[in-house]
């Protein structure tokens, strides 16, 4: 989704679906690395200029630096982003920056070979060199190096358990930090005695640069023991090998105050506010109040939902807290605890945003002049082709009519097959960047 006019906005009243894709679309224009990245840019050093860096927007942010990178100062590198998301690439920009592909949630073996040779190309740099390192949500599946002890198997095993054990992303990348051998700041270490300046698109509640893509280049606060706590928690089984090793804090992460670190700089250049507040933006210009409640909304997405609805309810029935019509955003990164399917049932489809719609529409049940849009601003809702979903006063007749039970969804998190059965889903393709969930209700 590249849409250079986001300011442009179709009439809520007689419009609102495309009016929510509207502010959805002005979220994510907001986001782009091109639009982000000029004024974090140092000047070239006195020796070489390498660009390393890992996520969703990585290929977008390497063509940001190229294309505003002096022409004629050395620059290489090597970034990996997930498959299917690299942009094409503007006519006359030449290519300094190798761009390579990989599995996104669950690593791949494609994943380890590209941080093998981003390792590689760290070590031998001297103090007269510059790392840029660009990193955003998505790294910490495709900056993939197992620790001591574990294989790429077993890797996966533990990512897919976390994806699907409800557990938070500080939570998750904590676990990470602690089982690579490149995040949680190793890869600055390697990058030593060179300057590291990271530039960083948050897709994490709080822009915490050492959880985004578990915080590759900069120091870790999390412990061993912390990753083991996470480990119990959700009952995710580890070799005995590697239990011990952390234990033991074999398996220790660099910690603030490290020499290391020292002359390092690290720059948010695009967070989930400034698009929230790009889309409160839009919807003021179009006549209607616009609040954002919080850019850092954690839990359940169906429980998520189901607050959004009786906020929306409140406002629709009794004006309180807010005046109609409005519109109400929020973003954070929500989470799902995928259920075992029944025998005989198909295991659902489906990510946070819809799920996220699944519970709000079930609580508003029908209430009338409310609509809402959920997506992943990165364009993906989980592992599947669209961004989110959409609900309108109409959403549970519409199912009804069709035989289609929003319980029975729920139950088994298939929010894509509910949506898509009522032509419902939100399909914009990858948009290049990645500042997490958008949540957009308008009350009429």
């Amino acid at each position: 989704m590249t849409d250079s006019n986001p300011d442009s906005a179709a009439d809520p009243f007689l419009q609102p679906a495309a009016f929510l894709r509207s502010l959805y679309r002005a979220a994510v224009v907001r986001a782009l690395p091109l639009h982000n990245t000029a004024a974090f840019l140092p000047p070239p050093p006195k020796g070489q200029t390498l660009v390393l860096g890992a996520g969703k927007a990585a290929g977008a942010m390497a063509q940001a630096v190229e294309a505003l990178w002096p022409a004629d100062a050395p620059l290489s590198g090597l970034v990996v982003t997930r498959y299917q998301h690299v942009p094409k690439r503007p006519p006359g920009l030449k290519q300094r920056i190798e761009v390579v592909q990989a599995a996104h949630p669950v690593p791949d073996a494609a994943g380890v070979t590209a941080t093998e040779r981003i390792m590689d190309l760290a070590r031998g740099l001297t103090e007269d060199d510059l790392v840029l390192c660009l990193i955003s949500g998505g790294g910490s599946a495709l900056l993939t190096l197992p620790a001591s002890g574990l294989t790429l198997s077993d890797k996966q095993r533990i990512n897919q358990v976390l994806l699907n054990s409800g557990a938070t992303i500080a939570e998750m990348n904590c676990v990470r930090k602690h089982l690579s051998r490149v995040k949680g700041g190793r890869l600055a270490l390697a990058c030593a005695p060179a300057r590291v300046v990271t530039l960083t698109i948050s897709d994490v509640p709080g822009d915490d640069p050492c959880i985004i893509a578990s915080g590759p280049t900069v120091p870790d606060p999390t412990t061993c023991a912390d990753a083991l706590s996470v480990l119990r928690r959700y009952s995710v089984p580890l070799p005995a090998a590697v239990t011990d090793l952390l234990d033991s804090g074999a398996l220790e992460t660099p910690k603030p105050g490290a020499a290391a670190f020292q002359g390092h700089q690290v720059h948010l250049i695009a967070t989930p506010q400034q698009s929230l507040e790009a889309a409160a933006a839009v919807a003021r210009a179009a006549g209607l109040k616009a609040y954002i409640l919080s850019d850092e909304m954690e839990g359940e997405s169906r429980e998520v939902g189901k607050v959004h609805a009786a906020l929306a309810r409140a406002v629709a029935n009794r004006g309180q807290p807010f005046q109609a019509p409005c519109v109400i955003l929020s973003g954070g990164e929500t989470t799902v605890t995928v259920r075992p399917p029944a025998p005989g049932v198909p295991a659902g489809r489906g990510g946070r945003a819809g799920e996220f719609c699944l519970g709000l529409a079930q609580a508003l049940q029908g209430q009338a002049k409310v609509y809402a849009l959920a997506a992943d601003t990165d364009g993906i809702d989980g592992v599947e082709d669209n961004a989110g979903a959409w609900v309108e006063p109409n959403t549970l007749r519409r199912a009804q009519a069709a035989g289609m039970k929003i319980d029975a969804y729920l139950e088994r998190n298939d929010a894509y097959g509910f949506f898509a059965g009522l032509g419902d889903l939100l399909i914009t393709g990858p948009s290049f960047t990645n500042v997490n969930d958008f949540r957009v209700v308008l009350v009429l």
